[in-house]
């Protein structure tokens, strides 16, 4: 798309709320922009959940602004209590920063870090050195007690008590911004919507502290048409690491993504032109699946790169009637004690345990539909177990329905 980036982000849906529209769409249409999005590692991977600022954050770099990956080893120490019900889970520096280290070598997969059009930093860097008294008397004295107890994220976690530790994650969210704009000249923080209220506070801080004006920008927090959290599945999270969800699994995320989704997701989680997502988004009936499998493509491309988008759906044409010989090599599998296997594992609890089904319950209600399958049989008796009996040269394929697949082999 031609034109002014603000328009594309916008036209692809990806702006919640802006400072001032007008100002930020002027600042990205004339010289190129310093813009940041920080990242606290909680977990040992980021998940599908955190595409949304990445993907944003990579139509500005590819349109020539500069961006700013903060790695918040700093704040996760503290806890940002936005959009949570309770306190975040403590972590120790050293899994802090083997976490931090895993989410900057993942987002350098998005943005490719070279020290000039993209630059990662450690908010630990400035925020561990400084001095308490001496940051309440230059920082604190600036933010109203009030207005941030005023604030969603507070109002939410005051109705089961906020920590004095959590309290100070907007100072130092905010401090960040300040930082930021003092030392590689930052004007744009963007970050989720439940972040606004932590990000507006920089916005303040800069104009009171420096007498300048900077802007803000978050994006939508994204549930899927049925209401389910973005990243999610029945068996847990989607990971961006493919040793905890294999790009197969990712790209059976995106096939199996609702109907009245595909035009949306395509618009955020791909980078192909708005025209060709114009095209494939009005396809119905059984062509809509053939706009999925771009979805999928595109998607599990940019995660994990093309040969394993390549491969991801290769396995998955020959898994479900693509005709090709099946690479069961691509297929996610579980291995299970051969004693286990030689014992008999009810069916219901067996789908459970990899994933293809939420519950035995379910299960249950699947086979008595007609809905499993264990090597292209279909399962119809709940309560005979599965053994090695069952399995065939490459062990028990799992379906449910026609999109989810697992192998389970003996151990």
């Amino acid at each position: 798309m031609n034109g002014n980036i603000f328009d594309e982000l916008k036209e692809r849906g990806f702006i919640a709320q802006v400072s001032d529209e007008a100002a930020v769409r002027a600042m990205l249409g004339a010289k190129p922009v310093t813009f940041y999005i920080g990242y606290d590692g909680t977990a040992a991977s980021l998940h599908a959940g955190s595409l949304v600022p990445i993907m944003a954050m990579v139509h500005l770099r590819r349109a020539g602004h500069r961006a700013l990956a903060v790695v918040g080893n700093g704040t996760t120490m503290v806890g940002d209590p936005s959009g949570k019900t309770e306190l975040r889970k403590m972590l120790d520096e050293a899994t802090i920063r083997s976490y931090g280290a895993a989410v900057r070598a993942q987002l350098d997969r998005y943005l490719g870090f070279d020290g000039q059009g993209a630059i990662a930093v450690d908010n630990a860097d400035w925020l561990l050195p400084l001095n308490y008294i001496a940051f309440l008397r230059d920082i604190g004295r600036h933010f109203s007690v009030n207005r941030m107890l005023a604030a969603e994220a507070y109002k939410l976690r005051m109705e089961k008590g906020l920590s004095f530790i959590e309290f100070n994650y907007q100072l130092l969210q905010a401090y960040d911004y300040l930082h930021l704009f003092r030392t590689f000249g930052c004007t744009l923080q963007m970050g989720g919507d439940d972040q606004w209220g932590n990000i507006l506070a920089g916005v303040d801080l800069i104009r009171r502290v420096e007498g300048a004006e900077v802007q803000a920008m978050t994006f939508p927090l994204l549930t899927t048409s049925s209401g389910a959290k973005m990243g999610k599945t029945a068996a847990g999270a989607v990971w961006l690491e493919p040793s905890l969800f294999s790009p197969y699994d990712f790209f059976q995320y995106w096939v199996n993504c609702d109907d009245r989704d595909v035009g949306r997701f395509l618009r955020i989680y791909t980078l192909l032109p708005l025209d060709e997502i114009r095209r494939l988004e009005v396809l119905r009936d059984s062509e809509i699946n053939a706009a999925k499998r771009v979805l999928a493509f595109e998607a599990t491309k940019l995660t994990h790169g093309e040969a394993a988008a390549l491969e991801a759906r290769a396995g998955a044409a020959a898994a479900f009637g693509g005709g090709a010989e099946m690479d069961v090599a691509s297929i996610p599998t579980t291995r299970i004690p051969r004693a286990r296997l030689d014992a008999g594992i009810p069916p219901a609890e067996l789908f459970t345990e990899v994933g293809l089904t939420p519950s035995r319950g379910e299960a249950k209600r699947l086979i008595k539909q007609g809905g499993l399958y264990v090597n292209d049989r279909r399962l119809d008796a709940v309560d005979q177990p599965l053994t090695l009996a069952d399995a065939g040269p490459d062990g028990l394929l799992l379906k449910a329905g026609k999109k989810k697949i697992h192998r389970v082999v003996p151990g």
